[in-house]
């Protein structure tokens, strides 16, 4: 299909520069945050500076500022503080759990969630108070459209489902609230029912009419509109609702008195004052006008069609251009290349949001797993979100999924959030892609684009990998330790070994010792910034000093004898930082250093840490002691095993030549290279390693993410050789293998801490 777009010339001009700063980058998760625009947060910043706000009980001018956006929010959704009060809270999450703990249901009234609803509302289903809690499935609720007789039940409950499902955006008719609160739901005779609309995903670009449609309770959250702030979402209460809301726990300003020598206390009258505990967030409320401000402004009401219908328009387009795209995809075989997860097939914007779900099929129907998607995705510079989006009801349903399904998979190891994305060639999630206000028709050309050439691509055989095979063949079939890589700065290049190294207790001595961090202290890594790649380094064990080495700088040598440290001791900075989820002891290296890496990087605010002497720190599913490594004290990596790899990769399209086999070796990043001649890919199978006369146990499979597509000569990025490996292991990208030191090191320098290259490699099965 063609997409027309509802913006003019200008409009899509004024928003690629409010937004320029994706460059080149591809945003297609709105349905879990839009994005803020840069005159918005800029226009916070000046509002905030030029005016002083207080605590609103202190001010009674805060107090009625937040009044008046109280207003601007009603009228949003066409309606006024006669009908609807507003709550504040810190999100839809916390709305739903505001409505859960404070309904009452009188007459054990029932409470009743539809099945496909995000886990926040789930989790209503613990604190509610009342013990008759059931699901009700899309058919049966929507069957409540058909007219029944006026319900006569005097039990007071609770309906809780979503305007609109967030995991494939289909829309639920809003004519239900009406409809239900006058008939009641089927199968529920007994029971006048009140209605939660769960509207966080529908508003962020839909109309929702308060004067048309008139639930009793709204949850949403303002960052899935806006952007920014974050942490912030409101309860909206209807008038006739407010007295069915309980409230037991009283802070702040909530109370008329409070007597502390007596356990007296009287709440203040509206649900307002009632339920707004503490202090509200009131410099985040006070940014809601600029958000207001900003969307009107990039896209203006027209012809009486409101900013936020237009948005509708435009997002409910750019889905419908995806899923048709999508739709269309095949294999040279003739099979599909996309399954859709889809309740609708973009009929109408009244019944669909913009929101796509799918997963990419093989051409022998056999699934892609999300994962592996997602990284090829992250290559691309595409961001998108994968896996059940925390709608486990609608998940199952679609994909199809029985409960015993999602319980075999639990015991398989699967929890929600992982990357375990098939298990028996079976999905646990799948991929989705959501659309904002300024997403453009190009962005879902780029996703179709990444699919084409990652999925159906022309394979053509590869002469040079083959032949270096065969070669290789030849000479031997004994596996031996080829060469050792230290990496003494996680991320950055490595420092190879053709003779010997010392070991440590927690590995390879310096190896991963080293750190950069941004001036936030968040480390980083090649998954942020490539070029870090091309920072080099070398360790000189006699004098003790670490070289670093960069294509467009001189050397940097610094003297590691300066930072070896002890408890107590004033000649280091100390500071705390954050390793693969653990909190690491860490030493500055000073500023010099941390000067010539933020040249390099062109990045300002980089210092270099290294690990404190005293720091440390166990992988958590062993108790050997590692360095600042992701998972283990050493990476095995077999050359074999990639010249093999090298042959099954159709093509290098993003290379002018094939990369050397050296080249793909180093893109694994592993700390032994070992060789095992005609034998490639026997690794996977070891238990246990012998080289020369060390002991290693086998920790298990390296699974391999997006850093291996990242050419460590260049930074360039290219979407081989993940793309093979997900192909010939189904979806597993695993490649290479985890070790531990069996042997506790000896004295620093005797020949029981030195691993020799050349060495022996045998592998043990048991």
């Amino acid at each position: 299909m063609e997409f027309q777009t509802e913006y003019t010339r200008n409009e899509e001009d004024a928003l690629d520069k409010e937004f320029n700063r994706l460059n080149g980058k591809c945003y297609l998760d709105h349905a879990g945050s839009t994005l803020y625009a840069s005159s918005q947060i800029h226009a916070v910043q000046q509002f905030l500076t030029e005016n002083l706000l207080c605590n609103p009980h202190t001010s009674r001018t805060i107090e009625d500022l937040i009044d008046q956006i109280r207003y601007r929010i009603l009228r949003h959704f066409n309606t006024r503080s006669s009908e609807y009060s507003v709550i504040f809270t810190s999100g839809a999450t916390a709305s739903l759990k505001l409505v859960a703990e404070n309904f009452c249901f009188r007459t054990s009234g029932a409470f009743v969630y539809h099945h496909d609803s995000h886990t926040s509302v789930l989790g209503m289903r613990d604190v509610v108070g009342t013990t008759r809690v059931y699901p009700i499935g899309r058919e049966q609720l929507l069957a409540n459209l058909l007219e029944q007789n006026e319900t006569t039940g005097q039990n007071t409950s609770l309906l809780v489902f979503p305007a609109q499902c967030n995991f494939n955006g289909v829309k639920y008719p809003l004519e239900l609230l009406a409809t239900i609160k006058r008939y009641g739901l089927n199968g529920y005779d007994q029971e006048r029912f009140h209605v939660c609309l769960d509207a966080a995903c529908f508003v962020s670009t839909s109309f929702l009419d308060l004067n048309k449609y008139q639930p009793d309770f709204v949850c949403l959250s303002f960052y899935k509109l806006f952007g920014f702030p974050t942490g912030l979402g409101a309860l909206l209460v209807h008038r006739d609702a407010s007295k069915l809301l309980q409230k037991r726990y009283y802070g702040g300003g909530t109370v008329k008195i409070a007597m502390a020598g007596r356990n007296f206390h009287v709440k203040r009258d509206s649900v307002v004052e009632r339920f707004e505990d503490g202090t509200i967030p009131f410099t985040s409320i006070a940014s809601l006008i600029q958000g207001f401000d900003t969307l009107e402004r990039l896209v203006p009401s027209v012809n009486g069609q409101r900013f936020i219908e237009r948005i509708a328009r435009q997002t409910f387009q750019l889905g419908c251009y995806c899923y048709s795209r999508l739709r269309s995809l095949q294999h040279a075989n003739g099979n599909a290349v996309v399954k859709l997860y889809h309740d609708t097939a973009f009929e109408t914007m009244e019944q669909q949001g913009g929101i796509v779900n799918f997963n990419i099929l093989h051409d022998d129907g056999s699934y892609v797993g999300f994962a592996e998607f997602a990284y090829m995705a992250n290559v691309h510079n595409i961001i998108l979100r994968t896996g059940c989006f925390c709608n486990p009801g609608a998940c199952q349903r679609l994909i199809g999924l029985t409960d015993e399904d999602v319980l075999k998979h639990f015991d398989a190891g699967h929890v929600c959030g992982d990357a375990i994305d098939l298990i028996d060639n079976q999905p646990t999630g799948s991929v989705r892609v959501s659309f904002g206000y300024m997403t453009k028709r190009q962005d879902v050309d780029r996703l179709i684009e990444m699919i084409e050439k990652c999925y159906i691509k022309t394979r053509i055989p590869n002469s040079i990998s083959r032949r270096q095979i065969e070669l290789s063949y030849k000479k031997h079939n004994q596996a031996n330790l080829k060469m050792i890589c230290l990496f003494p700065i996680k991320s950055c290049g490595s420092f190879k070994v053709t003779t010997s190294w010392p070991l440590c207790r927690k590995g390879l001595k310096y190896d991963r010792d080293f750190v950069i961090v941004d001036e936030n202290g968040v480390v980083l890594t090649q998954k942020k910034l490539t070029e870090m790649c091309l920072i080099m380094t070398r360790i000189n064990l006699d004098t003790n000093e670490l070289t670093l080495s960069h294509p467009s700088l001189s050397d940097f040598i610094l003297d590691m004898n300066t930072l070896a440290n002890s408890s107590g001791s004033q000649s280091i900075t100390l500071c705390e930082t954050k390793v693969c989820q653990d909190g690491v002891q860490t030493v500055d290296c000073g500023d010099d250093v941390a000067d010539w890496i933020s040249v390099a990087l062109q990045t300002s605010g980089l210092r270099l840490l290294k690990q404190s002497d005293d720091d440390v720190r166990t992988f958590r599913q062993t108790t050997k002691e590692i360095a600042l490594a992701n998972q283990a004290q050493f990476l095995l990596i077999n050359q074999s095993s990639v010249q093999w790899l090298a042959e099954k990769v159709p093509d290098w399209d993003d290379f002018e030549c094939e990369p050397t086999l050296d080249s793909l070796v180093d893109r694994f990043r592993g700390n032994l290279i070992i060789e095992t001649g005609s034998r490639p890919m026997e690794e996977i199978q070891w238990k246990r390693v012998k080289i020369g006369e060390h002991e290693f146990a086998v920790d298990g499979p390296c699974s391999r993410c997006q850093m291996i597509c990242i050419d460590q000569t260049s930074g360039v990025k290219t979407t081989e050789p993940l793309r093979t490996i997900a192909r010939e292991f189904k979806g597993k990208m695993r490649f290479g293998i985890y070790l531990s030191r069996d042997e506790l090191c000896s004295k620093d320098g005797s020949d029981n801490n030195i691993l020799y290259c050349g060495s022996t490699v045998c592998g043990a099965l048991e």
